[in-house]
C-alpha cells in the first residue's frame, strides 16, 4: 500500500495482515518471550530468511522498501491485523497496529488466545480459525461495499 500510495495511484479499500512479519532484523521481545510456544516458526529461520530477501546483506531490515515498521503510514487505507498470541510475530503486529494508529490510520488488531503462526489455516479443525476468516471477511466487506 505504501508503494501504491507513493505513486498516486488508487488505493485498495482496506489492507489484511495475517501473523505479519515485519521486523527482517527480529528484533521484537516476543522472539524470545513466544520461543517456546510458537511452534511454527524460530528467530533463527526468520534472520536467515531476512538476509535471503536482502540479498544476503545485513543491512537494515526496517524501513523504506523492506517494512512498514519505521516507515510512513500515513494515508493508508484501514487496516485489519490478526495474530496469535502464541507467535514470535506477536510483537510485530503490535508495533505496526501502534504504528499505525500514530499516523492516523484506522487499525483494528485482532489478538488470538493461544493460537499459533497463521493458525486460519487449520480452519478445517480449528473453529478459531474459522471464525478469523469470518472476521476478516466481515471487515474486507464492510470496507469494500462503503
Amino acid at each position: 500500500m505504501m508503494a501504491v500510495r507513493d505513486c498516486g495511484l488508487p488505493l485498495p479499500a482496506a489492507g489484511l495482515a495475517i501473523s505479519p512479519w515485519l521486523d527482517l532484523e527480529c528484533s521484537g521481545a516476543s522472539m524470545k518471550t513466544k520461543a517456546k510456544s510458537d511452534l511454527a516458526l524460530n528467530r533463527d529461520a526468520l534472520l536467515h530468511a531476512g538476509r535471503s530477501y536482502r540479498g544476503g546483506s545485513a543491512g537494515e531490515g526496517r524501513g523504506g522498501q523492506l517494512s512498514p515498521l519505521g516507515a510512513d503510514l500515513s494515508g493508508l487505507a484501514p487496516l485489519l491485523i490478526q495474530v496469535g498470541s502464541a507467535e514470535i510475530l506477536f510483537d510485530d503486529a503490535t508495533r505496526l497496529a501502534a504504528q499505525a494508529g500514530a499516523a492516523d490510520v484506522s487499525v483494528r488488531l485482532e489478538i488470538w488466545p493461544s493460537m499459533p503462526h497463521v493458525w486460519h489455516l487449520f480452519g478445517f479443525m480449528l473453529g478459531e480459525g474459522r471464525d478469523a476468516i469470518r472476521h476478516a471477511g466481515a471487515f474486507l466487506e464492510t470496507h469494500m461495499s462503503g
